[in-house]
């Protein structure tokens, strides 16, 4: 599948007359619970050419092929990706951290990543990860079954969230770095259990809810959200991020 995305990635280079300067996997098989019908979620960030951003009439900042069963392949033009970035999106974020990287410049990814410590907000990122674990646990986790899957989309934002409150610092992609904030044995095991079952069940796989999780889950989010409150928001100077983008924005 990496040739078959490769290619796609190099056909849309060609067609549009861009320069994909990093793209990786940033769903679940990049997050460490994929299903055996997981699909691909490839994700990039583009430059186009210098006289593209000095016209008058504002570009497309995003494009992608068309979504099918298997690939989903999109992707930010580098301006709206360093906007977001300046922004504190969690989303980026995760991006540059993807443990499956199918291409990119090193030195571009570099230059991002040694900011991120700076330019993320401690706030802002904690309430996007507690919103998103809210949401989860009261819409998709409360019936006589649930989806699978949906404890992990739970689970993996409750601990970025804890991770933020707790170490104070850009949370992980990885859920497996992300269980170090578990301190209970017992919803370890559970886990445990729920990714053996995820890795041989497909995507729409039901079970019975797990009230130590869904207890685990609810305590975790009632705990952080006392907390964020008190984490630094501090705005940044975009700077930084100015520089990046006439350094990669083609000739």
């Amino acid at each position: 599948m990496t040739e078959t995305i490769l290619q796609k990635l190099l056909e849309l280079e060609q067609n549009e007359n861009i320069k994909i300067l990093y793209a990786c996997e940033s769903g679940s098989r990049a997050w460490g619970f994929a299903s055996p019908d997981s699909d691909f979620d490839v994700r990039f960030i583009y430059a186009r050419p210098l006289n593209d951003y000095l016209g008058i009439t504002e570009l497309p900042d995003n494009m992608g092929l068309p979504v099918n069963e298997i690939l989903d392949i999109g992707g930010w033009d580098i301006k709206k990706a360093l906007k977001l970035f300046l922004k504190s999106n969690s989303t980026l974020y995760e991006w540059l951290q993807s443990p499956i990287v199918y291409q990119g410049d090193l030195t571009f990814v570099n230059d991002l990543r040694k900011l991120m410590p700076r330019y993320f907000s401690l706030r802002s990122g904690a309430n996007h990860y507690l919103s998103m674990a809210y949401n989860t646990l009261r819409d998709d986790l409360q019936g006589e079954h649930v989806k699978l899957k949906r404890y992990f989309y739970a689970l993996r934002p409750s601990l970025a969230c804890l991770w933020i409150v707790g170490k104070q610092s850009v949370p992980p992609m990885e859920f497996e770095h992300l269980r170090v904030m578990i301190t209970d044995n017992e919803v370890q095991i559970a886990i445990d259990e729920l990714l053996e079952r995820k890795k041989v069940a497909d995507e729409k796989a039901l079970i019975s809810p797990v009230p130590l999780l869904n207890q685990w889950l609810s305590d975790t989010l009632d705990w952080c959200k006392e907390r964020i409150p008190m984490l630094s928001s501090e705005k940044i100077s975009p700077n930084d991020l100015n520089n990046i983008f006439r350094k990669y924005i083609q000739p």
